[in-house]
């Protein structure tokens, strides 16, 4: 959580306290009072990363990050009567802004910089000074975006507002280079020593960076873009946390599975499936599984999202197996068991 105030962000010293319980000691718990006594005097109260704790809104999140193919991230920002948010600024990535309550008019102004990186900080006072392109009342239901790069504000109107702002953090351009920087890193020729006199004397500077570009162009054309593709697949996959409701009873109950059993991929579960000649890769939201290229079929048979009984696998596998591969995959969080009880079943 922060707390907002005539566009600065309050120091959480202001609004959090220190206690101890037993032998612990709890640093920045949330004040109440003072948090309530903040935003009586004009504060905005920003809730972060709603979509790591509100499970419709992580249920939203993961379907647009699949449409998508970024991820994405929600924060909620609740605004006294009258009162403004954040200074004029841009955002590092694209914006849904989503109003749920009372009204808050936005003015828009052309970018300062250009599709800004992480590296580009916002100027508020170069920001103010930019031309506004828009001036927005948005009201319940309302919806605006925001690419990134373009300088925005917003006061609240009459009444208290509330509203979420959707975050798309967008792969880019740079991020691919950045990668294939890492990979050159790999290349023994460009983790050589620079020639001496490249800082002294004049020239060799020159040559030095005119036969790196050279070679640097000559080991572009050997990168395969399939590989890289993949590999940028990959890093979208597995940085998508899994969502584990009731996994803690799923695992007491794993000895509980029979044949009869019914099982189903969870709903809010994303795997990658590769086939190699000997392995079967899983990839999933945090880590990778291998298993034996032998269970591939029974696998994507179980994560095609449909129910399945366990004795469905027989003719892939023998009895033992087939129990031994639900309950690592019901384990990992793949699968849940759909009986009563079940986490995520119906």
């Amino acid at each position: 959580m922060r707390l907002v105030h005539d566009g600065a962000v309050l120091d959480p010293a202001a609004w959090t306290t220190t206690a101890r319980t037993g032998s612990m000691r709890i640093d920045d718990l949330v004040d109440a009072g003072r948090v309530l006594d903040l935003f009586a005097s004009g504060s905005t109260i920003v809730l972060q990363s709603m979509h790591r704790w509100w499970p419709p809104l992580t249920g939203f999140c993961r379907e647009l990050e699949l449409a998508l193919g970024h991820h994405v991230q929600v924060n909620a920002y609740l605004t006294p009567a009258g009162a403004a948010g954040l200074s004029p600024h841009h955002d590092t990535h694209d914006v849904f802004v989503m109003q749920v309550t009372g009204s808050k008019r936005w003015v828009v102004r052309e970018p300062a910089v250009d599709a800004p990186l992480g590296r580009h900080r916002s100027d508020h006072a170069r920001a103010a000074e930019q031309p506004i392109v828009a001036q927005i009342e948005l009201g319940p239901g309302d919806c605006l975006y925001l690419p990134r790069g373009y300088i925005h504000s917003a006061t609240a109107q009459e009444a208290v507002s509330l509203h979420l702002t959707v975050g798309v953090l967008a792969s880019t351009a740079h991020d691919v280079l950045r990668r294939l920087v890492d990979r050159a890193a790999e290349v023994p020729a460009f983790r050589r020593t620079l020639p001496p006199g490249l800082g002294s004397e004049v020239g060799v500077g020159e040559r030095v960076v005119k036969e790196l570009l050279a070679e640097l162009a000559e080991w572009l054309g050997t990168v395969d873009e399939h590989d890289l593709a993949d590999e940028l697949r990959a890093r979208f996959w597995t940085r998508r946390r899994p969502l584990l409701a009731g996994q803690l009873l799923e695992l007491t109950t794993l000895d509980d599975l029979t044949d009869h059993s019914v099982v189903q991929r969870r709903s809010d579960i994303t795997c990658l499936l590769t086939t190699g000649p000997e392995e079967l890769e899983v990839v999933l939201g945090d880590r990778r599984l291998h298993l034996p290229a032998a269970v591939a079929a029974a696998v994507q048979c179980l994560v095609d999202g449909e129910p399945h009984t366990v004795a469905e696998l027989a003719d892939r596998l023998d009895g033992p197996s087939r129990l031994v591969l639900v309950r690592r995959l019901v384990r990992e969080g793949i699968l849940v068991r759909l009986e009563a009880g079940s986490g995520d079943g119906p």
